[in-house]
């Protein structure tokens, strides 16, 4: 018969207990039911003394003694068995100096992020089509919205710098400094009139701001007018009918933008329909021709800069106007806020179309500069023009058109800036369509 275990609460309700006590007076729990406490003592105490650990593992060694310190031994070094009961193998149980554990595989030092690595940047950027990198971390794929995936940089749109040259005539466009997109666009071609001689073509749109998709307007009226141009003047269609007929078909362009998609203007329901405004020459052998709706301008600046140069269009403004009536004069109206209101332009909601064209007949050799008001506003004046524009832009014209829209973004582009410049005579040989 075993020992009553000697209790000073009943297990089962907590209740004291006193010595000799058979049942708890609280809840009659059977105080002989519950088990004599065991024999064996814990292996170690809190003091780091006591009995030796069990077999296999190395004991410590006793204070103050001389002896050789145990063996010691890693995990991997003792035989173990897996989850079944199963003898581990020794490749299962494996071998390592971290101490930390062996039963999962080795995992890398370093794990994939999101971002890509900056330390192979390049590479990534080498085996990616350069047209998804992105410029500004040159490590993202782009999306179709044009932005970074890695970084979220916008990156730059096919028109933020626009160049062209064709032969003796050449045009720039840029987005300039304050906008957040280019909405100008220009054509330029050159084709043969009917009696072989070379003619020149330049047309130059700048989208009007407070209209819905300003971009596409500028984009379809310059692809429609100068379309327009090469296709009537080898047919011996005089310039200036070409240049009228030109701007019409541009409008109709722009008007077209109003309906198609049908749905564009649920979005933004309460801006105007697409919108922009045209200017464009026509260089022949002897005669040149511009026309033009809104306020981009066109200029003339002959090569020997002893000759005046000249502006050969007349603003659809709010300044213009008060100047034509005599109410202001230049300076003045020019420089009332309301100065570039525009009273003209190609749209489905512009009042009344009426293309300006007028017909020239310099007495000796220039340049024709074509320009929106985002050069014009730096350089209004044609001597001011003539004073920017390069001695050697008819032989060098792009690196002239360049150097008008570099003055223009050195003044602050605060607007899109596109030109064209033209060499008056159109040269004589080498006539044909490009």
């Amino acid at each position: 018969m075993s020992q009553m275990p000697q209790l000073s609460a009943c297990p089962s309700c907590e209740e004291p207990l006193e010595s000799g006590d058979r049942f708890c007076g609280a809840c009659g729990y059977d105080l002989s039911a519950v088990p004599p406490r065991p024999d064996d003592n814990p292996t170690l105490t809190m003091n780091g003394s006591g009995a030796a650990p069990a077999s296999g593992w190395p004991g410590a060694a006793g204070p103050g003694s001389s002896g050789p310190p145990p063996v010691t031994h890693l995990p991997a070094d003792l035989p173990g068995t897996d989850s079944g009961g199963s003898p581990l193998s020794p490749a299962a149980a494996g071998h390592s100096e971290t101490g930390v554990r062996f039963d999962r595989p080795a995992e890398p030092e370093e794990y994939a992020l999101q971002a890509p690595d900056p330390r192979v940047t390049a590479d990534a950027a080498a085996c990616a089509d350069p047209a998804t990198v992105c410029v500004a971390c040159r490590a993202g794929r782009v999306d179709h919205d044009g932005y970074c995936e890695n970084c979220g940089h916008a990156q730059p749109r096919e028109r933020d710098h626009m160049e062209q040259e064709s032969g003796p005539l050449a045009a720039v466009s840029d987005r300039g400094l304050r906008h957040h997109r280019n909405e100008d666009a220009f054509g330029i071609g050159r084709t043969a009139l009917p009696d072989g001689s070379e003619a020149l073509v330049a047309v130059v749109c700048d989208g009007v701001s407070s209209a819905t998709r300003p971009d596409d307007a500028s984009l379809a009226a310059s692809r429609a007018a100068s379309e327009s141009l090469l296709a009537a003047l080898p047919l011996g269609t005089h310039p200036q009918q070409a240049m009228h007929d030109a701007i019409v078909a541009a409008s109709h362009a722009v008007n077209a933008l109003a309906q198609e998609p049908a749905t564009a203007r649920e979005h933004q329901p309460h801006q105007n329909a697409p919108a922009c405004t045209l200017v464009g020459a026509v260089v022949t052998a002897g005669l040149l021709v511009v026309g033009w709706v809104g306020d981009s301008r066109v200029y003339w600046v002959p090569v020997d800069r002893g000759a005046p140069a000249a502006r050969l269009t007349e603003d659809d403004s709010w300044a213009a106007q008060m100047v034509a009536a005599g109410l202001m004069s230049e300076a003045e109206a020019y420089a009332d806020e309301r100065a570039h209101a525009i009273t003209g332009w190609l749209g489905a909601d512009a009042y009344e179309l009426e293309p300006h064209t007028a017909s020239f007949k310099p007495d000796r050799p220039g340049v024709v500069v074509v320009c929106t008001d985002g050069l014009w506003n730096y350089a209004e004046a044609a001597e001011e023009m003539a004073g920017v524009l390069p001695p050697d832009t008819a032989v060098r014209p792009l690196h002239g058109a360049r150097v008008l829209v570099g003055h223009a973004l050195d003044g602050g582009g605060h607007d899109n800036v596109t030109v064209a410049v033209l060499p008056f005579p159109a040269p004589s040989q080498g006539a044909g369509s490009a």
